[in-house]
This record gives C-alpha cells, sequence and structure tokens, in this order.
C-alpha cells in the first residue's frame, strides 16, 4: 500500500511539473508518458486540481492574444501559446480531417505555411504588417492527430523589416516528435491601415 501511494505521489508531483513546461499536453500523450490510463491521469489531475487541456490552452492562449498587435486573433492560425514582440514566439494545431487531402490523412502544405506565416507577422510590434516574401521547406508529411506546435523567433530585424525563422514540429499521437516544416519569413510592418490616414 505504501509504495502504490509514493508512485502515485511521485507521479502527480512529475504531472506538475510537466504540465508547467507544457500546459498543452493532452491526457493520451501524459498517459503515455507515465505508463498509466487516461483515468489514472484524469484522476491525477483531479485530485491536484488541474483543469482539463481545454481549459488550460484557453487561459494560456487569452493572456498571450491580448499582446497582438499586427494582428486580430481570427486571423492566426492555430492557438498562440507564447508571444513576446520582436523576439519569439509558439502556436500549436491539431490536425483534423477537414486540413488534409481527401483521399490521405495527409495535412496539405497551406495549413503548415498558413500557422507558420501567422506566427511570423504576430511576432511584429505594429498595428500592421504582411509577409513580403518566404523561403520554405516541407520536410516530412503531417497527419491526422498531429499536434503541429510551431516555433518563431525574430533573426534579423532592418528598418520596417523582420526576417523571421519558423521551425513546426509534429507531435504524433505515439508520442513521437519529429519536424515537419522549416522556413523565413520576410515581414514588412505598414505604416497606417486602409483608410486611415493620420
Amino acid at each position: 500500500m505504501r509504495r502504490g501511494r509514493s508512485r502515485r505521489e511521485e507521479r502527480r508531483a512529475q504531472l506538475v511539473r510537466l504540465l508547467e513546461e507544457d500546459p498543452f499536453l493532452t491526457d493520451d500523450e501524459l498517459a503515455r508518458r507515465f505508463g498509466v490510463s487516461v483515468q489514472t491521469i484524469r484522476l491525477d489531475r483531479h485530485a491536484l486540481g488541474i483543469p482539463e487541456m481545454r481549459a488550460r490552452v484557453s487561459r494560456v492562449a487569452q493572456g498571450e492574444v491580448a499582446s497582438l498587435r499586427s494582428l486580430v486573433e481570427e486571423d492566426l492560425f492555430g492557438v498562440l501559446e507564447e508571444l513576446r514582440l520582436e523576439e519569439r514566439g509558439r502556436s500549436h494545431l491539431a490536425v483534423e480531417r477537414v486540413h488534409t487531402f481527401r483521399h490521405a490523412d495527409i495535412a496539405r502544405g497551406h495549413i503548415l505555411f498558413a500557422q507558420a506565416n501567422s506566427l511570423a507577422v504576430a511576432l511584429v510590434d505594429a498595428p500592421l504588417a504582411v509577409t513580403v516574401s518566404a523561403s520554405v521547406r516541407f520536410l516530412r508529411p503531417a497527419r491526422v492527430g498531429d499536434r503541429l506546435v510551431a516555433q518563431a523567433e525574430v533573426v534579423l530585424r532592418d528598418g520596417p523589416r523582420r526576417r523571421v525563422r519558423v521551425v513546426t514540429e509534429a507531435l504524433r499521437p505515439e508520442g513521437v516528435r519529429e519536424t515537419v516544416f522549416s522556413g523565413e519569413f520576410v515581414v514588412q510592418e505598414i505604416s497606417h491601415a486602409r483608410g486611415d490616414r493620420s
């Protein structure tokens, strides 16, 4: 009895640490990591007062979305996890059937591009910014069930232009992590929006 209790306490302590590092881990991913059932993870979360992933995502996203300047939330493709204007950002996107080709479970390229591009634009601390060029590589296919995590970093600032590097990893349902996309985007801030002549 004592041994089972200490294992549970140790697992719960590790669960808290893991979710502090990555609040976007699903119960399925956590169950695989700990080698327990999804129900056990749910019981642990409940006992620790940790909400389900959707609620955790919502809390984090609300704080980060408030920092957006160059985009409105509806223009962002994916869920914003982190945003440090003019520095770096991170978003995630769960690949669903609607993102894939009709005859295959492979995500269409424009889905990966849209996530990366909107994150690159979001990093610019200006009321409006647009992508003026991009050099991208699709490294591996993303599939239904993958969670795409895009990380972006401003690597160069030259007046109104920023060079932003984005790398997207797919977190596979089986727990494997693979890089599926990389790109460099040149994003330019625009001095005023259409109709705004000030």
